[in-house]
C-alpha cells in the first residue's frame, strides 16, 4: 500500500469491511476496457544532480569492498520458518516460510514487494549458469506505523535476500537500497531512498522497483558494496570516522538507472515480469482505495491526470540482452474496476491482480482478460496480501509440477511470504 493510503486506512480500520462474512471471493465482478497505450511513456535516465549513477558508484566502489548478489545470498544470517500452509489462503497453497520473531514484530519496516530467481533467469536459477533458488522481498520503513508508535529517522528501503535452496529451511540477509550521491565537500556517498517500494522485479542482473509518482528505479545487483556496521543510524559517509553506513546493514546496494513516467499521469504501485508475452515485457497497476484513483496525493511525473480515474495496468516490452526497457511507450493499457490492487502479473493476455481487504479479512487472487469485461476470483490470499510474481512450471531447473503465483503479506505477525498454485486449485 501507498504511504497515503495507509494514513486512510487507518482511519477506517474499525469499521467493518462490507461484504467481509461472505468473504472476498464474493467480490462484485470488476469492469475492463483497452485504452490507447501510446499516451503512457517514460523517459530513460542514466544519471542524479550529481552525476552519472555509474560514475557515483565507480567512486564508492574504489572506496569499498565490492561484491555481487551471490555473495549476499552466501552470507545469510536469520532462519525464516518453513510453512506447511498459510494462515487464511486457500488450498491452493503450495510452499512458502514466514520470517523469524524479529521481523514478524517490527512495526516500523513493512514488506511490500516480491520476486524470485525464476523473475531472474527462465531456469529458474541464479545467477546464470548457477544454481542459486532465491526470493527478494522489499520493505519500506513506515515513521508512523500502525502501533502508533512514531519513528523520527525514516531509514528508506531495504531488500531481503532469501536463500531458498532448502525450502525447509530458508534463510536471509537484509540490505539497504541506496542513492549514490556527492556530499557537500565532493565526497562520494549515498543516501537512503524514502520511498515505498509496492512492488519489485528482478530480471537477469537488474532489480526493477516501483517508485508511486515518478515511475521505476532500477539497481543492479552485480554491484554490492560492502559498508560498516557499528553505527545503526548512519547512511552514507560518516564525518566523524570517515566510514561509510548502511544503518547497521553489512551491505548496500546502490541505484544505477531510472526510468521516470513521461506520458499521462500513472501511480506506479505494483510490477511483474511477463515471460509468455514475445518479446518478455512488465506490466505495471495501479491502488485505489474505493476504485478512484488518487493524482492529488503527490507530486507525480508526467503530462497530466488520465480522463478515467479507474485503476490502470499498462505494459511495456523488455530487452533480454541487456535487461532493459526495449521501448519507452507502452504497448497496452488497460482500466479494470478493481478495488485496492496490491499487485499485478500477467501472461499474455491474462492478467493476475491481489486484491487486498483490510487488517483483519483475507484478500483474493482474481484474474481477467485484455479487453474483457470482468474479473475473477482464483483463489484466496492471506490477510494484507501485497505484491505478485508469476513461477512457471516451464522453469527447466527450479520448478514446480505446475505454475504458482508468489505473493508476500504486510501486517505484523501476519507476514508470509508463500506461493499458491496459479489456477487456484
Amino acid at each position: 500500500m501507498t504511504m497515503s493510503r495507509r494514513m486512510i486506512i487507518k482511519g477506517i480500520a474499525a469499521a467493518p469491511f462490507a461484504g467481509a462474512a461472505a468473504g472476498v471471493l464474493a467480490a462484485t465482478p470488476a469492469e475492463a476496457a483497452t485504452l490507447d497505450a501510446s499516451q503512457y511513456s517514460l523517459t530513460s535516465r542514466s544519471s542524479n544532480s550529481y552525476g552519472e549513477f555509474a560514475d557515483l558508484t565507480a567512486g564508492l566502489a574504489a572506496r569499498l569492498p565490492k561484491v555481487d548478489a551471490t555473495a549476499v545470498i552466501a552470507a545469510t544470517n536469520r532462519n525464516a520458518t518453513h510453512l506447511t500452509s498459510a494462515p487464511s489462503t486457500s488450498e491452493a497453497f503450495t510452499t512458502g516460510f514466514a520470517w523469524d520473531p524479529d521481523d514478524q514484530a517490527v512495526d516500523y519496516w513493512i514488506p511490500q514487494g516480491v520476486t524470485t530467481s525464476a523473475d531472474a533467469y527462465g531456469n529458474g536459477f541464479y545467477p546464470e549458469g548457477g544454481s542459486n533458488k532465491v526470493v527478494l522481498v522489499s520493505w519500506y520503513f513506515e515513521t508512523d506505523p500502525d502501533s502508533g508508535n512514531h519513528y523520527t529517522l525514516d531509514k528508506g528501503l531495504r531488500l531481503t535476500f532469501v536463500d531458498y535452496n532448502t525450502a525447509s529451511t530458508p534463510t536471509y540477509r537484509h540490505v539497504l537500497l541506496v542513492e549514490p550521491v556527492k556530499t557537500a565537500a565532493g565526497e562520494y556517498s549515498f543516501n537512503p531512498i524514502r520511498k515505498h517500494a509496492g512492488g519489485i522485479m528482478w530480471y537477469g542482473n537488474l532489480l526493477y522497483v516501483v517508485d508511486t509518482y515518478k515511475g521505476l528505479r532500477v539497481f543492479d545487483l552485480n554491484t554490492v558494496l560492502t559498508v560498516a556496521t557499528a553505527e545503526k543510524d548512519v547512511c552514507g559517509l560518516y564525518d566523524a570516522d570517515g566510514a561509510y553506513y548502511g544503518y547497521g546493514y553489512q551491505y548496500v546496494v546502490p541505484q544505477s538507472h531510472a526510468y521516470d513516467n513521461a506520458g499521462t499521469y500513472l501511480r506506479y504501485t505494483a510490477i511483474g515480469l511477463d515471460r509468455a508475452s514475445t518479446p518478455d515485457s512488465l506490466t505495471v497497476s495501479e491502488y485505489s482505495l474505493s476504485g478512484t484513483v488518487d493524482y492529488d496525493d503527490g507530486t507525480f511525473n508526467g503530462t497530466g491526470k488520465p480522463a478515467s480515474a479507474t485503476p490502470h495496468v499498462v505494459r511495456w516490452p523488455l530487452d533480454y540482452t541487456d535487461r532493459a526497457l526495449g521501448s519507452l511507450t507502452a504497448t497496452e493499457a488497460l482500466t479494470v474496476s478493481q478495488q485496492k490492487i496490491q499487485g499485478i502479473v500477467s501472461r499474455k493476455s491474462t492478467h493476475y491482480l491481489s486484491a487486498s481487504a483490510g487488517p483483519s479479512t483475507k484478500g483474493t487472487l482474481r484474474t481477467f482478460a485484455s479487453g474483457g469485461s470482468t474479473t475473477s476470483a482464483v483463489c484466496d490470499l492471506a490477510i494484507g496480501c501485497e505484491d505478485l510474481s508469476y513461477h512457471s512450471s516451464g522453469a527447466s531447473g527450479w520448478a514446480y509440477s505446475e505454475s504458482v503465483i508468489w505473493n508476500v503479506s504486510e501486517y505484523t505477525n501476519k507476514r508470509y511470504v508463500y506461493a499458491v498454485h496459479a489456477d487456484g486449485t
